[in-house]
């Protein structure tokens, strides 16, 4: 407790779930340790942080904020203007709210937030997913208090005296009990004993695996395999239409998987981009997996996530480029290889940290108390 009252949190991040649910994440193992904790998740307007932050039990408030576009764009003519206006409600936000500690897990909505929090000297700490650090979180580092990241050798780019290595959060409701298995089976109608393979490419889709699938469908529908696709919303009326064109019934097209629990639990195979925080739910659930980086991630960072997965066994990577020829070969190959599947599971499972949101969760009380 502090000032007898309860400690007051604010978690900001935002724009892609992999700025969103390690906020989650945090804040549920926050409120494990300490129940009456009092939490604020910040986001920015507009984005998906405003629908998936209040369905996991959170109150969150939209700031105007938006990206910096790094080629050349009209939208950053609204850019000063945006940020002007989200630094003044965050210093609002933070003058209302009284909070003791601030969390930042990336994207641009985190940045005014922390920054005014620095400046009033109110305990700061940033979780940083990637091997390559975003750019918010590399021009906040000379202010925050403490750094958590996933990787080592971070000290490339953060003062070494402020970084922890703790790993990436997951969210602990991922991984479902055997008895469970015919739940998932059932939500998502599945009723063969074929294996299951599980497609995403992040909430909105990937436009390389949407095309790579839908290049090779009838391949795929006649296929003994059962198919997870989550398409995204912009493409999913066109997967679905050539899924059910079909007729066979083992491609199931969603536009967005909420309960990927059921999905992880059933997936022989995962199929993604190699996200940061998609790494650390395959290695924590043991789940072989097909990486096909975003070749357009700043400085390459998907590519060089994945590396150290695919070198070890752990993983197969396709390029961008290769996807369209190669990825529903692989697929189809891989998934009949089950001695392969078993090794590369086993490799997987040595890459996870089942501790690390928990390790942060530490690492905030040990602000708030060393302040207190």
């Amino acid at each position: 407790m502090k000032k007898n009252r309860p400690y007051r949190i604010i978690l900001s991040g935002g724009g892609t779930g992999g700025h969103i649910f390690p906020a989650i994440a945090i804040a549920n193992e926050l409120r494990a340790l300490d129940p009456s904790v009092e939490i604020l998740f910040v986001g920015a307007s507009g984005k998906m942080e405003m629908d998936k932050v209040p369905r996991a039990g959170y109150k969150i408030i939209g700031l105007p904020v938006s990206a910096f576009h790094r080629r050349l764009s009209v939208k950053n003519l609204m850019f000063p203007f945006r940020l002007l206006v989200s630094m003044i409600k965050a210093a609002k936000l933070i003058r209302e709210f009284k909070p003791d500690l601030v969390i930042g897990t990336g994207g641009f909505a985190s940045g005014p937030v922390l920054r005014v929090a620095a400046r009033k000297s109110i305990s700061t700490l940033i979780q940083e997913q990637n091997s390559f650090p975003g750019i918010t979180n590399r021009l906040l580092s000379q202010k925050v208090s403490r750094i958590c990241v996933a990787y080592p050798g971070m000290d490339r780019y953060f003062p070494s005296e402020k970084i922890v290595l703790t790993g990436n959060p997951v969210r602990t409701d991922l991984r479902i009990p055997e008895n469970r298995i015919h739940e998932a089976r059932t939500w998502f109608n599945i009723n063969s004993d074929l294996p299951v393979i599980l497609i995403f490419g992040g909430s909105q889709g990937a436009r390389t695996i949407n095309h790579s699938l839908f290049s090779h469908i009838d391949k795929l529908a006649h296929s003994p395999v059962e198919i997870l696709w989550q398409a995204g919303t912009p493409f999913f009326n066109t997967a679905k239409g050539a899924a059910d064109a079909c007729g066979t019934g083992n491609i199931r097209v969603l536009e967005f998987i909420h309960e990927m629990n059921f999905a992880y639990a059933l997936a022989s195979l995962v199929v993604c981009r190699s996200g940061a925080i998609t790494l650390s739910e395959l290695a924590l659930l043991g789940k072989p997996a097909i990486l096909i980086p975003l070749h357009s991630a700043a400085e390459n960072h998907q590519s060089k996530n994945a590396r150290a997965y695919v070198d070890a066994g752990a993983a197969m990577l396709i390029t961008d480029t290769e996807a369209p020829d190669q990825l529903v070969d692989n697929m189809l190959a891989l998934i009949n290889d089950k001695a392969r599947l078993t090794s590369m599971s086993n490799q997987m499972i040595r890459f996870a940290k089942p501790n690390a949101v928990n390790e942060i969760a530490k690492q905030a009380f040990n602000l708030l108390t060393h302040n207190s």
